[in-house]
C-alpha cells in the first residue's frame, strides 16, 4: 500500500510517478508531485519509482483571486 494524498492506495510492482498519474487519470497540465517529501521534476516522472509504503502527494495548483 502507498499513501496518495493521505488516502491508502494499492501498490503495483514497478510503479513510477508517471504510471501512477496515468492510473489515477490525472489530466491537469501542471502537477506538483512529492514522494516522501521530495519534490519530483516533471521530466523525472517516468524514472522515479514509487515503492510500497511511500507517501505520495499529487496536486494541481489552482489560481484564484
Amino acid at each position: 500500500m502507498i499513501q496518495l494524498n493521505n488516502r491508502r492506495e494499492t501498490y503495483d510492482e514497478g510503479m513510477t510517478v508517471s504510471s501512477l498519474i496515468k492510473k489515477k487519470r490525472y489530466t491537469h497540465p501542471m502537477l506538483i508531485v512529492r514522494v516522501n517529501g521530495q519534490f519530483i521534476e516533471e521530466e523525472m516522472y517516468a524514472e522515479t519509482p514509487i515503492n510500497d509504503g511511500d507517501d505520495v502527494k499529487i496536486i494541481h495548483p489552482i489560481a484564484g483571486g
